[in-house]
């Protein structure tokens, strides 16, 4: 799975835990995207198993998806933590880099960045 559609899965899975609905023009507000951009990544991800679209265009992850959202997500949350807590990076550039980091670290290199965080 590409980049954008793995952020597309952590950010449903975000307005999942506010909202007790979400759809796409939700997501593409949200990600201040296009909603055209957001109705063929959704086909893209229905397509793959990691969402269903109700008939009111309510989205949600099914068990594949919510997996490997939740994965990302967690890795940004930690990937984040590290870079502002322990590198001392400003919140708002280790809040970017994650976004970014968190789409290519090894799970090696993650595995060690979590196990460190929890040994501090």
């Amino acid at each position: 799975m590409q980049e954008s559609g793995e952020n597309y899965l952590e950010r449903i899975l975000i307005l999942q835990k506010v909202n007790s609905t979400v759809r796409s023009v939700d997501v593409a507000r949200s990600l201040s995207v296009s909603k055209p951009s957001v109705s063929r990544a959704m086909g893209l991800l229905k397509d793959g198993g990691f969402i269903t679209m109700g008939q009111g265009g309510e989205l949600e992850l099914t068990e594949k998806g919510r997996e490997r959202a939740v994965s990302i997500y967690e890795r940004h949350l930690l990937i984040t933590k590290f870079l502002h807590e322990i590198l001392g990076v400003s919140a708002t550039a280790a809040e970017t880099d994650a976004c970014r980091i968190e789409h290519i670290i090894s799970e090696e290199t993650f595995q060690k960045i979590k196990e460190y965080l929890g040994t501090h």
